[in-house]
């Protein structure tokens, strides 16, 4: 796939995406971020196989997690390895995370298509600290009739709880946070 590459450590955003387009492959990153650890294709395959279909893995019937065995093993999974995004050693049936593995997942963050806008409420509050600081220069009633150090902690104190609040939203949102894919969590579509 990458042919004449001297260095698989440096991947364009395009290979990148290519190789990551598919969810199926998003999952095995979750997985891998979840636990460090080199794993068993058997047990990568229930666990994807339970993220798709949504369900438990205890309910993962045979013929779902053989559907999902066999295309990581023959398709998804070579295709990672090709370009060092994971390393898969097929004769033993064992993923193991590489340097890159961490690297790619910047560019997996999920963006459901209910995503709040956040860059619009930080200009929303900009524009109202802005009219508010305005209006207590102008000597504007009411708000002179509340201490300026008042709403000057009103807007410190919304601004950092807001920006909180996005932090907390953002870290929810990447691969290997929590126990399901953020697309499951979150229901965005492939």
């Amino acid at each position: 796939m990458f042919p004449g590459r001297p260095d698989t450590e440096f991947l364009s955003k395009g290979e990148i995406f290519e190789v990551l387009r598919n969810q199926r492959r998003r999952y095995v990153l979750q997985y891998l971020k979840q636990d460090d650890r080199p794993v068993e294709l058997g047990d990568l395959a229930q666990q994807v196989a339970a993220w798709e279909y949504e369900t438990t893995i205890d309910e993962v019937t045979p013929e779902q997690r053989k559907r999902v065995y066999t295309t990581l093993q023959q398709t998804h999974l070579p295709k990672m390895d090709e370009a060092s995004i994971l390393s898969f050693d097929s004769d033993a049936g064992v993923i193991q995370s590489t340097d890159l593995t961490k690297d790619v997942t910047v560019y997996l963050e999920i963006v459901p298509g209910h995503e709040f806008a956040w860059r619009e409420l930080y200009l929303s509050l900009g524009a109202i600290s802005c009219a508010l600081v305005a209006a207590l220069w102008g000597g504007v009633y009411p708000f002179t009739t509340v201490p300026t150090i008042a709403w000057t902690a009103l807007i410190a104190v919304t601004i950092t709880g807001t920006s909180v609040i996005h932090i907390i939203h953002e870290r929810n949102m990447r691969l290997g946070y929590g126990n399901k894919p953020p697309e499951l969590a979150y229901g965005s579509e492939d």
